[in-house]
């Protein structure tokens, strides 16, 4: 299978994920910003009270030319920080496609945790994700950032 098929196959693979999440009832659609490597656009979509989908497409300041789009599946455990705030830590394993002079496709898996203000429909979050591309050679990375999401 050439770069450009496996590029296609990944991009299907992610948008279908995403469009699955869409269709789900869940607890409502967020999108904000992300703000680290890489920087971009930040979406969510609860599936459960304690699942979503999230997913990014941003660009990379470390690699110039760089986009990258991934999605991952989320699991929230609510109630396991003691505070009078809303702090949910989250775990979640998903995909990414990288785009620039070849296209890098791998797995990422996801760690971090949100602050949910009361009464406002606002998710701040940070977080750290270990990526494994697979294609178009194995190599290791590590992204994370800070972000924003408002939810409708």
């Amino acid at each position: 299978m050439g770069r450009r098929a496996v590029a296609f196959v990944s991009v299907l693979f992610l948008l279908t994920v995403c469009a699955a999440g869409v269709l789900a009832q869940g607890k409502g659609f967020g999108a904000g910003a992300i703000f680290g490597e890489p920087t971009g656009v930040s979406l969510k979509y609860w599936l459960a009270r304690t699942t979503a989908v999230d997913a990014g497409l941003a660009w990379s300041f470390k690699s110039p030319g760089f986009f990258h789009i991934h999605a991952d599946y989320l699991w929230h455990f609510r109630n396991e920080i003691n505070s009078t705030e809303q702090f949910v830590p989250y775990i979640g394993v998903g995909g990414r496609i990288g785009f620039a002079s070849s296209t890098r496709v791998g797995a990422r898996m996801v760690g971090g945790i949100g602050w949910w203000p009361h009464n406002v429909p606002l998710d701040i979050f940070a977080e750290v994700a270990p990526i494994l591309d697979l294609v178009p050679k194995t190599e290791f990375s590590l992204e994370g950032g800070i972000g924003l999401r408002y939810f409708f």
